[in-house]
């Protein structure tokens, strides 16, 4: 696959969700989980999408289970506590995995070979033509002047 716009995963609820749909949109892909100490970016990711969305970002919020077991959920349970706790409004696929050798082709296009994701809620930055032009530490909240400014520089 060539750009990001090529794959197609599956959401939430199980349909297909292609990302042909996002061409020309700024996202955000995100590897989170539910019962993590990190999970309170749920926040600042909504908040990002509803400051930057009619701007063409796109938050995608994508459940791992591959850190601690800390996303031990059904899709059902994870979209209910994502919409219950966090208000999350952006698209969020079904689980899947980051690292290893079932690592989804999404991430293995995201973050190359030879690398893995360190830990929940990593991100990564992909621009309107589907490449990506940044990655962030898990640690480093969505609201970091280093990420709005990247996304800023994106969104044109």
């Amino acid at each position: 696959m060539s750009n990001l716009f090529d794959f197609t995963l599956t959401d939430i609820q199980g349909n297909a969700l292609p990302l042909s749909q996002f061409k020309g949109k700024t996202l955000l892909v995100v590897n989170v989980a539910s019962q993590c100490g990190l999970t309170p970016q749920y926040s600042a990711l909504e908040q990002l999408y509803q400051q930057y969305k009619d701007q063409g970002l796109v938050v995608l919020g994508c459940p791992c289970n591959q850190f601690k077991g800390q996303e031990p959920g059904t899709e059902a349970e994870i979209k209910t506590f994502c919409e219950t706790h966090y208000g999350v409004t952006f698209p969020l696929t079904s689980k899947l995995e980051v690292n290893g050798p079932n690592r989804h082709p999404l991430y293995q296009f995201l973050i190359g070979n030879g690398e893995e994701i360190q830990w929940n809620f990593e991100k990564c930055l992909v621009n309107g033509e589907g490449q990506v032009v940044a990655r962030f530490s898990p640690r480093m909240v969505p609201d970091d002047p280093e990420i709005v400014s990247k996304i800023k520089e994106q969104l044109g």
